[in-house]
């Protein structure tokens, strides 16, 4: 399958302009962008309309944008099948999965009809959808609205997917996701949205998928973590530095396309690798990037470390949950002795 496109369709792009916002206020900057550039646009889930959103993210679109901007029944069958159609049909609709859990419902819409589009149409037919939903775990979520599903999409092909953690990213996804002609998923996370406030960027032409981020440089180690973990993995690069290891934090952005060039090219300095990620490790894209770094050919000084939650269902009980996922202490932990 060719690589989708980003582009922008509607002219010369927006001037840039700096802001403080929240992660929320971010996506809500750029579903405000895209529906403001692009008339192809529609944006639509349960709540989303008139409510502003579950979590308030997109509070106001539909008093600028009118009918564009809509509530659903719940069903997220519905919802995915018609923005199946809709694509086909030449709009660019953005819809929200209020929880990721929910999107197991409608797979057949996802993995059937939107990924397979471009594919059985020779190209001449994609289905420019984007996704927003958010997962992981939040107090008292329990095991039907706490999981962590990126590796079940990411095994589809035809389905592009991100999980931006900081403000800027959450925006940028955003925009790359609308104006790109495959299938996006962004998944976001209910911990981050109202988190504190951070300059982003707004304006300037759409950037291309696949970014990532070298957080921290390091000698020791390559640790890399996606998604609100990955503040947790940070957490622990400054804890060993304490003492005397010195981690290299790569934050994938994008999980499709990921840039395993950044990932190989600090393991070239490193030759250690711990990935890091909430969901729970077996199956995890954790060992897909443990397994493109061997095949590489990278040359590593000691065994690939995966860290992640257990085989087992997220507890409701805040306390209990909190025991299973990947914390700052465990990860500096578990890396700790595999560099000594």
């Amino acid at each position: 399958m060719p690589e989708s496109t980003v582009r922008e369709r509607a002219g010369e792009a927006p001037a840039r302009e700096t802001r403080k916002l929240k992660y929320g206020e971010a996506v809500n900057a750029a579903l405000a962008r895209v529906l403001a550039e692009l008339p192809e646009t529609l944006l639509y889930g349960e709540d989303v309309g008139k409510p502003g959103g579950v979590f308030g993210v997109t509070r106001g679109l539909r008093r600028r944008f009118g009918d564009r901007v809509f509530d659903t029944p719940i069903s997220e069958a519905a919802i995915l099948g018609s923005a199946v159609g809709a694509a086909l049909m030449g709009a660019r609709p953005i819809v929200e999965i209020m929880w990721a859990d929910f999107s197991l419902v409608a797979l057949d819409q996802l993995v059937n009809q939107a990924a397979n589009a471009r594919y059985v149409s020779r190209g001449t037919a994609p289905a420019p959808i984007t996704v927003r939903t958010q997962q992981g775990n939040a107090p008292g979520a329990c095991a039907q609205h706490s999981q962590s599903l990126e590796a079940l999409f990411l095994h589809v092909p035809g389905l592009r997917l991100v999980m931006p953690r900081t403000p800027q990213d959450a925006h940028d996804a955003v925009v790359a996701a609308v104006h790109a002609d495959d299938p996006v998923i962004i998944v976001e996370n209910r911990s981050l949205y109202f988190g504190e406030k951070a300059e982003v960027e707004l304006g300037g032409p759409a950037r291309p998928m696949g970014w990532s981020h070298l957080r921290r440089p390091g000698r020791d180690v390559t640790v890399v973590s996606w998604g609100a973990v990955a503040a947790q993995a940070l957490e622990a690069a400054d804890a060993l530095a304490a003492d005397g290891i010195e981690a290299e934090v790569v934050e994938l952005t994008w999980l499709n396309p990921a840039d395993m060039d950044a990932v190989l090219g600090s393991l070239a300095r490193t030759r250690r690798l711990a990935v890091v990620h909430e969901a729970n490790t077996t199956g995890g894209f954790g060992a897909e990037i443990v397994a493109r770094a061997v095949e590489a050919g990278t040359g590593l000084d000691a065994a690939p470390v995966r860290i992640g939650a257990p085989d087992v269902r997220i507890p409701a009980a805040p306390v209990l949950a909190e025991a299973l996922l990947p914390s700052a202490a465990g990860i500096a932990a578990r890396i700790a002795r595999m560099v000594g």
